[in-house]
């Protein structure tokens, strides 16, 4: 199998906190979740494949090669979402455009304008009128319009309502379609991921605790709701993990077939990856 992105043992010490040898691998034409609460080190990774601060340890790969020795033409063929960056304020689309054409080679004119037109944002309005969701827009295609191999994204549905959200998730499905392309994608919405991601991988206090496909996720995983007298009946070794809310108890199971052969009367759903998240951090 062909990686767009290596992740390997990655390690970055901080004076209260630790992110502990993180691996990732990202195969052309996927697309990797990374999810985990705010401070849980996501961001921390990015930054570090990016090659943005220095870490302890480890080693990042991209296209099969040490992030640090990329050419110039390599890095152009990565795609940048960050929370913490933008253009200028004075700038409007046209603007960016002209910006864009110097810095990259590649830079597709046709497919910027044609989903600028899609999204339907003004072309000569001044960025500092834009809402934080058009903004937003503007940064997601800035990093498809030069037409990179790899996509690293941090947070980038955030601050965008539904229909936008919508929009943005379809032009992430079309960008890895051809099997060669990849994204590594970062949120905290992880509605968003339910339809988008191949794989999860979730990171809490700068651990991977997770890191699993969204079909055996889809296949094994269940969440069974019922009353704490009947939760008694359940043996510990049955369930993955427990929240108890009043008179009610959630578990998580994991196989799920499992399960249900040894406790037939009892229901099994899917859980989101919301719940995922919860139960495994939450749950005892």
């Amino acid at each position: 199998m062909e990686y767009n992105l290596e992740v390997i043992n990655l390690t970055k010490n901080y004076q209260d906190f630790q992110l502990k040898e993180i691996n990732i691998k990202l195969p052309k034409g996927k697309i990797i979740g990374l999810i985990g609460e705010n401070g849980s080190g996501k961001t921390t990774t990015i930054k570090a494949i990016l090659n943005l601060m220095d870490y302890d340890k480890g080693k990042v790969k991209i296209f099969g090669k040490d992030s640090k020795d990329l050419t110039k033409q390599e890095r152009e063929q990565i795609g940048i979402v960050l929370d913490d960056s933008f253009f200028s304020p004075i700038l409007n689309v046209n603007d960016i455009n002209k910006l864009m054409k110097n810095f990259y080679h590649n830079w597709n004119e046709k497919l910027y304008y044609e989903t600028i037109k899609k999204f339907k944002i003004p072309c000569n309005k001044p960025l500092k009128n834009f809402s934080s969701g058009m903004k937003m827009k503007i940064k997601v295609l800035c990093a498809i319009a030069h037409e990179p191999k790899l996509l690293i994204l941090d947070e980038p549905t955030n601050g965008l309502d539904p229909i936008f959200r919508y929009e943005i998730i379809e032009l992430f499905n079309n960008f890895v379609s051809n099997g060669e392309n990849s994204i590594l994608i970062t949120t905290h919405i992880t509605s968003d991921l339910e339809h988008l991601a191949d794989e999860i991988i979730f990171i809490d206090d700068g651990n991977i605790i997770l890191d699993v496909s969204k079909k055996e996720i889809d296949m094994k995983y269940g969440i069974v709701e019922l009353a704490k007298d009947n939760f008694i009946k359940i043996k510990k070794e049955d369930y993955l993990k427990c929240l108890k809310y009043k008179n009610e108890c959630f578990i998580l199971v994991n196989p799920k077939d499992e399960f249900q052969k040894k406790y037939s009367k009892l229901e099994i759903r899917k859980p989101t990856l919301e719940e995922l998240m919860l139960m495994l951090v939450k749950g005892e």
